[in-house]
């Protein structure tokens, strides 16, 4: 699923549709490498997403917006001064390569007309954005590049910009059928991977779906395919890059089951399944918005993780020894049925004797009872009594210990499901504030109480039911003790963490099957165990729903349920809040 030079094609050219005459109304930078620009045309308003993250570079047309920091970054206070209101007078893409131009005029201090260009460039963990004057000078870039860190190209204020060319690789649009042979001869590899490692934009998505058009197999190596089938290549190829230079793209989503695959901006006529989108930048939108909320959040979420994930693996540690303990008192009613056995047949001992036979009254089967020669059998009993006492004693403290580490152990899983499944800043907010009040975490400017302003979840069944979803322990607790009735039904993944689902009732006697299914389904996604297959749902009426004294929020017994096995999967099911 790359975002390859022929994604980017597709996508500038959506962007020259629009975008071009018109005037860059808003700019802002809502994350530390993201821009967010809004453009005023004659047939409306447009925003256009800029991101050179390192794990998901993106760009595309969207209609949403994204809340901005109180305080401008300085690189976007950079933009304002120098491109605030001016005009788009071209995006272009360099052959094939993932970099985008913005060109834009603006009037200087002095009421000049200048020309500055803003370039895009989407190269995994080399990403960025960099603002440079008509001579293609930088005059900054929201991640600067020393020569410490590079020592191929410097991205700093005042260096002149240029790509390094460090792949060598071919213009895939410009290729004549003789030098894509030989390319192809040369390469000792799979030969769809001698066509994306030998041709700038071309990702192994898109090679593998030329191989297939061509009716070769593409993990076969170059040597095994002859002149006339690399010709057959060579004409599919030499289509795609027509379609590319003519603008003809058709964007698609490739399925494996329920779960996306590839995307491309050509069909993808190697899979069966596929799903066909008016524009790349509504597909991008499609696919990566989720996704790239939940890296940002998992970014943001980084020192609570460590936090849970220090705090478990102390615990399971602490466990394991506890186990241990608990095992070396395994011996605690063999040591107690010695001592009772010596003072019943202790008489018939032998001075200075290293053992005893006698028959267990309680299995009716002779033993042996290890003694100390220089004790008499009293006091080997009283020995055997004292060191059943002990590990008794043990055994009973150690009981409580381990019970009161599984909780904590369990607490400390449903927090990580809880990090999991957060989708924004304020979702982090009130789980930071469950780690205060569990004592991981100590409060910051002093004890008062921070404002949570996270909601659960809000979905609505087929049948028009309010189905509502905790995002963690505190809104669990919340859920179920504090907002649910009596005769509201209550779900939950079995012996899993996971969020508590509350399904209203409406004053009906009966729920519809349809929406026990479709709230099981939100506890089976909503849980650690939506990767799997099946998850295993209990259900059942709120009123059998129990708090534990002293328990840990959100943590509940029932005596009676329901269960179901269901699948992990909410496509379809209506979410009003999020």
């Amino acid at each position: 699923m790359a975002f390859d030079g022929i994604t980017i094609a597709n996508v500038v050219k959506e962007m020259r549709q629009v975008l071009i005459g018109g005037r860059i109304y808003k700019i802002a930078q809502p994350e530390p490498d993201e821009l967010l620009l809004t453009v005023k045309t004659g047939e409306g308003q447009y925003r256009l997403f800029l991101s050179a993250g390192a794990s998901l570079p993106l760009i595309y047309l969207t209609e949403d917006n994204k809340q901005s920091p109180m305080t401008a970054p300085n690189f976007c206070m950079l933009l304002r001064k120098h491109l605030q209101n001016g005009r788009i007078v071209d995006i272009t893409q360099p052959g094939l390569e993932r970099i985008v131009h913005i060109h834009a005029e603006h009037l200087d201090e002095m009421g000049d007309l200048c020309r500055k260009q803003l370039i895009i460039e989407l190269m995994g963990k080399y990403s960025n954005i960099i603002f440079c004057d008509e001579d293609n000078r930088i005059i900054d870039s929201i991640k600067h590049v020393s020569g410490l860190v590079s020592s191929v190209r410097e991205v700093l204020p005042g260096k002149p910009y240029f790509v390094a060319d460090t792949m060598h690789k071919q213009d895939p649009l410009t290729v004549t059928e003789d030098a894509f042979v030989r390319t192809m001869q040369a390469a000792p590899m799979p030969v769809f991977k001698a066509a994306y490692t030998s041709y700038t934009g071309i990702s192994p998505c898109i090679a593998q779906e030329l191989c297939f058009r061509a009716g070769m197999d593409g993990e076969q190596p170059t040597a095994a395919f002859s002149g006339d089938e690399l010709h057959r290549l060579y004409v599919e190829w030499k289509k795609m890059a027509d379609a590319i230079e003519a603008g003809d793209f058709a964007p698609c989503i490739a399925y494996e089951g329920k779960k996306p695959a590839e995307f491309a901006a050509f069909p993808l006529t190697s899979y069966e399944n596929t799903v066909s989108y008016d524009s790349m930048s509504a597909l991008l939108e499609h696919y990566y918005a989720e996704k790239n909320a939940r890296t940002r959040i998992r970014q943001k979420s980084v020192d609570l993780r460590k936090i849970v994930q220090t705090a478990l693996e102390r615990n399971v540690k602490k466990l394991d020894l506890q186990m241990q303990q608990m095992k070396d008192t395994e011996k605690r009613d063999t040591y107690r049925v010695y001592g009772e056995l010596l003072n019943t047949y202790g008489y018939g001992a032998e001075e200075g004797a290293k053992s005893l036979r006698a028959l267990n009254y309680y299995t009716g089967e002779e033993i042996t009872i290890p003694l100390d020669p220089a004790l008499s059998a009293g006091e080997n009993a009283k020995r055997y009594f004292e060191k059943y006492g002990k590990l008794k004693r043990t055994y009973e403290a150690l009981e409580k210990l381990t019970k009161e580490v599984e909780e904590e152990i369990e607490h400390l899983r449903s927090v990580e499901a809880a990090l999991s499944i957060a989708v924004g800043e304020e979702d982090l907010v009130e789980i930071r504030e469950e780690l205060v009040q569990s004592g991981y975490i100590r409060r910051r400017g002093g004890t008062k109480k921070v404002k949570v302003t996270s909601r659960p979840f809000h979905y609505v069944s087929s049948d028009g039911y309010d189905m509502y979803v905790g995002k963690n322990n505190l809104q669990n607790e919340e859920l179920t003790f504090k907002f649910a009735s009596g005769g509201d039904w209550w779900f939950h993944a079995k012996k899993c963490p996971g969020s508590h689902v509350i399904v209203k009732m409406k004053g009906q006697e009966e729920l519809p099957d349809r929406t026990f299914e479709e709230a099981a389904r939100l506890a089976a996604y909503y849980s650690a165990g939506r990767d799997q297959a099946k998850v295993d749902v209990d259900y059942v009426q709120k009123k059998q729903v129990k708090k534990p004294n002293g328990a840990k929020p959100g943590f509940v017994v029932y005596y009676t349920n329901y269960s179901m096995s269901i699948e992990p999967d909410i496509t379809g099911i209506k979410c009003l809040q999020s």
